[in-house]
Formats: C-alpha cells, sequence, structure tokens
C-alpha cells in the first residue's frame, strides 16, 4: 500500500527513539511503518547505532543491511545528549513530542534525563518508555546483558533441542524481538493514557522479564504442580502424539496431530493398518506412553515418499509443514504471493528486497521506505522542524553538539 503518511493510521504520533541493535528499534520501525515519525537519535561521535556496521553485508561506512532490517522508514538525528547544551536540545524536542523510548543498559536513562520525572517539566503529556536487559532500579541496572543470556538463564536453552544434547538457543534472537513488541504495546498503552488523562508516564519492560514470562504454562506446571518440562525427542510437543518431527525419503517434515480429529484424519489418509487397527494408539494418552514406538513406525511409513510427495497428500487436511532451510522459506512460493517480500530504493543497492511488515490494514501490505543511509542525515530538517533557527543549528553543529 503506497499512502502519504498523513493518510497511515499512525499519522500525527511523533516519537524520539534513543535506540540501538535490535529491540528498541524493532520496536519503533513497527511504529514508522504506520506513519509515525520516528526520530532516531544517534551520537555521532561514536559512530551511531552500532548496528550500522554490524557485518556481514556493508551498505556504506555508516549502513549495513542488518541496520535497514530495524531502521525503515525512520530519520536520524546527530545529538550529544551527555551534552548541556545537548540536553537542551533534547527538551525542546521533547516538548513538541508524544513518546520518548530508548533501549539502554538500565542505569542509563536516570543519568540521560530520559525519565518522565525530568521531562514532565517541559511537556506532562511526554510517555516515557525503557526498554534494558534486567529493568532499573535494582541491583542489576547497570549490568549489560542481550537476547543470549536471557534465554540462558530464563530457561530457554535447556528446554531447546535433542535430548543429551548441549543447551540451545534458539535461532533467532526471539527475546529481542519479543520485548520490542512489549514495548510496543507500552508506548500505544501510554499514548492512549495521555491522551484521555492529560499526564504521560513511565512504561519499562526488560529482556529477562520477558523471557520469563514467556515461560507460560511450562512456568504454572512447575510452579505448582513441581512438573518439570524436559526437552523431548524429535522436538516434540509435550503431551499431543504424534506432534514431532518425522524423517522422509529426502528430508524431515513437521506433522502436528494435536487433537483427536487430526489423527483420525491423519490415520484415514494413511490407510495404514498398523496405525488405525492398533488398541494401544487409541486416545492421546495411549498414543502418548507409545510416543517411541510410534516414532518408529512412522519413520518406516514415511521414508517411502518424499516431502513433496507428503505434503501433497496431507496439506490442507491435517497440520504438517516441510523443515525448510532459510533461502527455501524465502523463496516459497506462497510467501512471495502473500506480499511478505518487497523491494525499497536503497541510495547504494537498488531494489534492496526487504521484508514487509506482517501487519495488514485494510487488507493491505504496507509500503517499506530505506531508513537513514548515514548518521545524523535528517539533523537539519528536524531541528528546523522543531523550530531552531539557521544560526542556532550552526552553532550546536560548530560545537559539536548535533
Amino acid at each position: 500500500m503506497t499512502l502519504a503518511s498523513e493518510s497511515l493510521p499512525l499519522s500525527g504520533l511523533k516519537v524520539l527513539s534513543v535506540e540501538f541493535y535490535g529491540a528498541g528499534p524493532f520496536c519503533t520501525q513497527y511504529l514508522s511503518t504506520f506513519g509515525a515519525d520516528v526520530i532516531k537519535i544517534e551520537n555521532s561521535t561514536q559512530g551511531g547505532d552500532f548496528a550500522r556496521t554490524t557485518g556481514p553485508n556493508s551498505l556504506g561506512p555508516e549502513d549495513s543491511l542488518y541496520f535497514q532490517s530495524f531502521n525503515q522508514g525512520k530519520r536520524s538525528l546527530s545529538l550529544d545528549l551527555k551534552d548541556k547544551k545537548g540536553k537542551e536540545v533534547l527538551h525542546r524536542l521533547v516538548a513538541k513530542s508524544d513518546v520518548i523510548t530508548n533501549n539502554l543498559r538500565g542505569d542509563k536513562p536516570e543519568q540521560l534525563g530520559l525519565t518522565y520525572s525530568v521531562l514532565k517539566e517541559v511537556n506532562p503529556k511526554i510517555v516515557c518508555t525503557h526498554l534494558s536487559a534486567y529493568g532499573r532500579n535494582n541491583e542489576r541496572s547497570a549490568w549489560p546483558g542481550f537476547d543470549y543470556l536471557m534465554q540462558a538463564e530464563a530457561g530457554w536453552m535447556e528446554l531447546t533441542g535433542e535430548i543429551g544434547s548441549n543447551p540451545q538457543r534458539a535461532g533467532l534472537s526471539l527475546v529481542d524481538y519479543m520485548t520490542g513488541m512489549n514495548n510496543l504495546f507500552a508506548i500505544m498503552m501510554g499514548v492512549f493514557y495521555a491522551r484521555n488523562s492529560g499526564q504521560g508516564c513511565d512504561f519499562d519492560v526488560s529482556l529477562l522479564d520477558t523471557a520469563i514470562f514467556q515461560l507460560s504454562y511450562p512456568a504454572l506446571w512447575s510452579l505448582n504442580e513441581q512438573y518439570d518440562l524436559s526437552r523431548q525427542p524429535r522436538s516434540a510437543h509435550p503431551e499431543s502424539t504424534p506432534s514431532q518431527l518425522v524423517r522422509t525419503k529426502n528430508g524431515w517434515i513437521f506433522l502436528m496431530c494435536q487433537t483427536e480429529k487430526f489423527w483420525k484424519v491423519f490415520c484415514e489418509l494413511m490407510d495404514e493398518p498398523s496405525l488405525t487397527e492398533n488398541s494401544e494408539y487409541q486416545t492421546m494418552a495411549d498414543r502418548r506412553r507409545q510416543r517411541e514406538q510410534i516414532s518408529e513406525e512412522l519413520d518406516q511409513i514415511f521414508l517411502k515418499h518424499t516431502t513433496e510427495e507428503w505434503l501433497e497428500r496431507f496439506q490442507g487436511k491435517i497440520p504438517v509443514a516441510p523443515i525448510n532451510d532459510l533461502r527455501e522459506a524465502l523463496e516459497n512460493p506462497f510467501i512471495r504471493k502473500q506480499g511478505m517480500i518487497q523491494k525499497i530504493d536503497h541510495p547504494t543497492k537498488p531494489e534492496m528486497q526487504v521484508l514487509s511488515n506482517p501487519i495488514k490494514w485494510n487488507q493491505e501490505r504496507m509500503t517499506s521506505h530505506p531508513g537513514p543511509h548515514n548518521v545524523g542525515e535528517n539533523t537539519q530538517a528536524i531541528l528546523k522542524e522543531f523550530g531552531f533557527s539557521e544560526a542556532e543549528i550552526s552553532e550546536l553543529q560548530a560545537e559539536g553538539v548535533v
């Protein structure tokens, strides 16, 4: 969908973001995609967001594919927040903004004056959100922390992988992404609250809190019944059977007979008496007790045909999916037809392919736009919009504040 930004759902929302790497930028890219004016505050003396030089694919001295993954549609403002005049500039920006968000170390927002207790003096309705590793105002506030550490401490790595293998992280930085989504929700709650009450507020989200919260039902099993979930063979569901990896003639598929209904349909499609007539497989509880035996039988059966042949038989009738590598996933004709990949006009890589936002608006995909190619490339334009004169901007530039 190609629309002017003023026609989009979040048009008119002005967001200041002190952000770097993944979790914070992942959040604010949602905002920019749907029309918010997201101003990314970077310190040029430090090279800006570290993601700009994160490999392996560079798009220039201050840009990379990694950076573009998280910063599409934003503008970049170079500003030294530790400088006294830099703080004065920030206050003038906050006075005309709706939100200021950051994903700094937990002790930094207080040090830099990014909290509501400070900023309410210049804008009583400002919403301040803080995304950190371990939260603010606790014994770990000054600790550095990243996604993989949270997967380790929250128990994810011990739950992931085959029985007997080393602890394993998830293949993607899921804690970063989920914490970014929590921050997004906090921002939208804050904006709604501020517009109704006339008062802003602080919201805090942390990587570790998010990782613990995502333990969900296994946590309640453990807390209330001392039932501790363990790794399952073939990445199986802990209760439903068969709901697991199955080996085919040329690869793997994931089969999910989550209910008795799907088991019945599966047996009808298979037409295998060893499955349909076995008295030990009649209920989910029966099949769970015989999981190892069922796995062996399924391997013998599924090795007779290729993944593609099995998918042709099953897809749309029972829950099943192929095990794809990354390239296969992105080249999936269905994904392409759904518009999940689009092209943007990047200054050094024309027709760059990027992922579309997964949320459709009125059945349409949102159009993506390149992120700021250089640190502070929009500084002058932004400052003018906020009422800074040419003389003020020149003075700030001469002093290295912007």
